[in-house]
């Protein structure tokens, strides 16, 4: 299956019926950690929103592609300003998870262990 094909539209992610749970997140360097965190969310259909980042090392669609190869992630699609606000107006969903400060933590703390493996 090419998990491409997991990857929607804004207009199309707006016309999912029933509404699907969401979560958003940078998910720039995709980790373990993401991966259950996404299992975590009790409803399915998930829709996952690929948020943009400063700094990014992988571009907005190449972590869109990386989040779609997720077996726990229905729909993925990517967003910019606003585009959150729309699709949670838009779908209702029942439930919503940011995971923007997790992603933003680890990160930090993937950088650090680097840092310090480079110094010793």
């Amino acid at each position: 299956m090419d998990t491409r094909s997991k990857i929607l539209t804004l207009a199309a992610a707006l016309e999912l019926r029933p509404a699907p749970a969401i979560a958003t997140g940078y998910f720039d360097v995709l980790r373990a950690d993401d991966a259950r965190d996404l299992g975590r969310v009790r409803l399915h259909p998930l829709l996952v929103v690929v948020l943009p980042l400063a700094n990014e090392i992988l571009s907005q669609r190449a972590r869109a592609e990386m989040v779609a190869a997720l077996r726990v992630v229905d729909y993925v699609v990517t967003a910019g300003d606003g585009d959150v606000e729309r699709l949670i107006d838009g779908l209702r969903p029942a439930e919503f998870v940011r995971l923007e400060a997790a992603d933003a933590r680890r990160t930090k703390q993937l950088i650090e262990h680097v840092h310090r493996r480079q110094t010793s």
